[in-house]
């Protein structure tokens, strides 16, 4: 699962696989693209993320945990 939410992050926001990390350390991670981010990962996952949980999705290891409890 990890490496889809990184696949889509990298495609969302334009850069390199290993460029992604967290909202802090990727510069593209602005709220637009992160809303665009959380639009990919809902068709993907097939889920709908509550308001509390998108303001948590930060970096790549807190998205995936928030999928994992859907």
């Amino acid at each position: 699962m990890k490496e889809k939410i990184i696949e889509i992050a990298s495609r969302i926001f334009g850069v390199q696989v290993n460029e992604i990390s967290s909202q802090d350390n990727t510069p593209e991670w602005d709220s637009l693209h992160h809303l665009n981010l959380i639009i990919e990962l809902e068709m993907e996952f097939n889920v709908c993320f509550e308001p509390e949980e998108i303001a948590e999705m930060k970096n790549i290891e807190s998205i995936e945990k928030v999928i994992e409890r859907k």
